[in-house]
């Protein structure tokens, strides 16, 4: 065993680079550098950052050099940054005295020069300090991590107490830390039990309670989610609505509501790519359809040195000639030129618009100019093109970096929205007005929306554990919601 000193350098620069790395020899054994472990913890909230076990193998995160003992032998160096990136690997012969290895990686495209700026939009168990390293390595310009209150189970099944990890870090509307090209922000995750959870992000200041209902002491539903968007929206604060997807059983029923009164400014896809994605995309598709302008972001919710910073991640394009700032990045998403992605890398247009863009056509029928085109290192299938709810032009992917494009012309006989995506990316919508006349809610999606929020009154005319006061005003939000929608429609 001998000592080796390591650089991994950015082929643009020559200067060192962050990265995730992963040494073994010809029997498969890990070997980790100065400062990693070889065994290391994997469990929620326990030593995270630095370490990694994705699937069955184990990497570490270096700022671009590191020392590590090695054998002689043969020694296969795995090295990758984010999606840009080619990833490299590559077997090295070790011999004594060798002691230095040096190694580049390299862009096969650059959205950042395009405008687009990658961001992880839900991270849980990082300190800003292993954010902005595994950030930097994951070629990640954006690190939102949220403080969350939790509270963890012992080895005995007993809860230990509450804990509010990185709330002394907060940072609010500026940079915890920054480096490598990479912004580490500190806000916080708000939640409720039954009416969901909240990423609060760019706020001026804490907005508390953190979580009410059953987390707490007493239990009561003594605020609302709405309230938590009110506060954080009184000086530029971003509102992300989150496990809103799949929530069939009630759970995130004030999202709905706060969504249709306007005081949510997108939604997270929480994991949609890895769980049956196509209800997700319908369930957003109906949201949609009874004209709700609804962005969507994506973030990896890590929590543990299982979680891959960045996977999904959300990207957010600035305006042309804007400098990058977190306010900037913050305002791309509200303004919906955004697109989530856990690989490909999608770029969509209407008439030369972006995402987030509201088109004012001149009448009915007429044609638009589409553009998408979609870019991966790992194999996809298909790209399609949405208006309404209905592909309506499509391209198979081939080549390597498998690659697909749609260039055409598509017909709009009715306002509504249109998108792009394909297996593990997807685009927000660009809005089609007609002689400035929004969508007709489609009525079929109507009904399901109606009755979720008629769930939620009975739950908090049942269930919900206030005095009659609290009680009125939290009906007031779903009633208001209720009218909302029906305003739509009718």
């Amino acid at each position: 065993m001998q000592t080796v000193h390591v650089r991994v350098n950015d082929a643009a620069d020559g200067k060192p680079t962050p990265c995730r790395i992963r040494f073994t020899d010809e029997e498969g054994r890990y070997y980790a550098p100065f400062g990693r472990l070889t065994e290391f913890s994997t469990s929620d909230g326990e030593d995270v950052g630095g370490n990694l076990l994705l699937g069955d193998k184990k990497y570490s995160y270096i700022d671009g050099a590191c020392e590590i003992r090695l054998p002689d032998g043969v020694i296969r160096v795995q090295a990758s940054k984010g999606f840009e990136y080619k990833p490299l690997d590559e077997p090295i012969r070790l011999v004594a005295g060798k002691l230095a290895l040096r190694f580049t990686l390299e862009r096969w495209i650059d959205l950042r020069s395009e405008g687009w700026y990658s961001g992880d939009a839900w991270v849980l168990g990082l300190t800003p300090h292993g954010a902005l390293l595994e950030g930097g390595g994951e070629d990640l310009a954006v690190v939102n991590i949220l403080a969350e209150q939790t509270q963890m189970v012992r080895d005995d099944g007993k809860l230990r107490p509450p804990s509010i990890p990185n709330i002394l870090a907060f940072s609010g509307q500026r940079p915890a830390l920054e480096g490598h090209g990479c912004l580490v922000v500190v806000n916080t995750a708000n939640e409720h039990p039954h009416l969901g959870r909240l990423a609060l992000l760019n706020c001026h200041r804490v907005v508390y309670p953190l979580v009410f209902g059953s987390w707490d002491s007493e239990g009561r539903e003594d605020w609302t989610l709405a309230d938590w968007c009110d506060q954080c929206h009184r000086k530029g604060g971003l509102v992300i609505g989150h496990e809103f997807f799949g929530a069939g059983n009630g759970y995130g029923g004030e999202i709905l509501a706060d969504l249709l009164l306007g005081k949510i400014d997108a939604l997270d896809l929480n994991n949609g790519f890895t769980h049956p994605g196509e209800s997700v995309m319908e369930e957003w598709d109906e949201l949609l359809n009874v004209g709700l302008r609804v962005p969507l972001t994506a973030g990896s919710g890590k929590r543990s040195n299982r979680g891959l910073l960045g996977s999904p991640r959300t990207y957010a394009r600035l305006q042309s000639g804007q400098e990058f700032t977190y306010k900037n990045w913050i305002e791309a998403v509200r303004a919906g030129r955004t697109i989530v992605t856990d690989g490909p890398l999608l770029s969509f247009a209407v008439n030369d618009q972006d995402p987030g863009a509201v088109l004012d056509l001149p009448c009915s029928p007429t044609n638009v100019r589409v553009r998408a085109e979609a870019r991966s290192l790992l194999p996809f299938t298909r790209l399609e093109v949405v208006y309404n709810g209905a592909v309506v032009a499509h391209a198979e992917a081939s080549g390597a970096p498998c690659h697909a494009s749609v260039k055409t012309d598509v017909p709009i006989t009715a306002p509504g929205w249109m998108t792009a995506r394909c297996g593990g990316a997807q685009a927000s919508p660009i809005y089609l007005r007609i002689n400035g006349q929004a969508p007709a809610p489609n009525a079929a999606a109507f009904a399901p929306f109606m009755a979720k929020l008629d769930k939620m009154l009975e739950w908090v005319a049942r269930e919900a554990r206030c005095d009659d006061q609290q009680r009125q005003r939290l009906a007031g939000v779903f009633e208001a919601a209720r009218q909302e929608l029906l305003r739509r429609v009718v």
